[in-house]
């Protein structure tokens, strides 16, 4: 189901009863879905892949990229010095 933010304001008592008998309701601004409201019950796809074994969690958290390396010349330069 799809609503506007509009309609989701004003019947949002209505449209949260559905989601509670398992529906999946799509929230619209200006006809482009922006937001999701899904049962609570039904996991995500990355916590179904992650029961499922299909996906592992990070084991470290993401890193800060280290910082650029000043060079002389154009990086295809670089590689064929490389290469040689």
């Amino acid at each position: 189901m799809e609503i506007g933010i509009r309609e989701l304001r004003d019947g949002l008592s209505a449209h949260l009863a559905e989601v509670r008998r398992g529906h999946s309701v799509t929230v619209t601004d200006h006809g482009r879905p922006i937001a999701r409201i899904v049962p609570i019950e039904r996991p995500t796809r990355l916590e179904q892949l992650l029961v499922e074994g299909r996906v592992q969690p990070a084991r470290h958290r993401k890193r800060v990229a280290p910082e650029p390396v000043p060079t002389a010349g154009e990086v295809s330069d670089l590689i064929d010095d490389q290469r040689r």
